[in-house]
Order: C-alpha cells, then structure tokens, then sequence
C-alpha cells in the first residue's frame, strides 16, 4: 500500500437510513470502524493476526464528529482513513466521508492499543511501531476543531 490515506467504498442500504432514507448517524460509526479495519488489513494486520500473534487489540478511545451534510438511500460514498498521530500505546486518525467527493462528515478518532487477554492499555512492541510510524500523516483535518494537540 503506497497511499498514505486510505479509502474504503460502501453503498447506503435501507438498513443503513431512518425512514426518510437518511443515514442514522450512529451507521458512520460503522462505516469508519471498517475503513480503519481494512487499512489495517492492508498493512497485513487484521485484526485476528493482531490478537493471535500480537497479543493485542485497538478500541476506540474517543471520537469526535462533524455531522455537515447527510447521505441518502443508494448513495456510493468513499470513508477515508488516514493516521494522524502515533504513538506506543494510541493512534489519532483523521476520517472523512465523501459523496462525489463532497464532504458529508469529518471526524478524529483516538484509538488506544490494549492487550487482548486483559484489555489493559499496553504498549505496541518496536517492529508494530516502526510500520504504524511509516505510515504516519500528521496532516490538519478539514475542521480546525477536530486537530490533535500537536497540530494546533
């Protein structure tokens, strides 16, 4: 994977909208949720070789969200995911939605690395680090609000 952002596909189903076939906010959730796990994957690590070799697991830590336009029933949208911030224990991602490449949601995702028997924040071990680093793209989001510490 050469791309530093990430993008991830996904079509609006019924079960995806409230009855007036606007997306239920909290399915953004999902559809972010699944661009983080297939960039992972596409680095090679999805998320059983994560807990069977690695010992570990990701889990959302916060989220921060700005709703600025809805998608409908049968739109094609494009969730991108890109890593903003990395550090041992935690992840910052920067995530958007797009339609046509109109923006719909921008959002900051903290991610925190916890051992997978326990579920106690721990460590990534160097070799997980020096990957997750190299792919690192400490750009500011569309919403000024939703920068790390460091970007401001």
């Amino acid at each position: 994977m050469s791309e530093l952002r990430f993008s991830w596909p996904t079509r609006i189903y019924w079960e995806d909208t409230d009855a007036g076939g606007v997306v239920y906010h909290a399915r953004y959730v999902a559809f972010m949720e699944r661009a983080r796990t297939e960039w992972m994957r596409a680095l090679g690590f999805g998320q059983e070789r994560m807990r069977s070799e690695h010992g570990m697991v990701f889990a959302v830590r916060s989220m921060e969200m700005d709703f600025l336009k809805p998608a409908r029933l049968d739109d094609a949208l494009q969730v991108t995911a890109t890593l903003v911030q990395c550090r041992r224990a935690s992840m910052v991602f920067a995530q958007q939605v797009l339609r046509d490449g109109q923006l719909l949601l921008d959002a900051k995702v903290r991610i925190a690395a916890l051992d997978a028997q326990s579920f106690r924040p721990r460590g990534m071990d160097d070799a997980l680090l020096a990957v997750m680093k190299s792919h690192e793209y400490p750009e500011i989001p569309h919403n000024p609000d939703l920068q790390t510490e460091e970007q401001r």
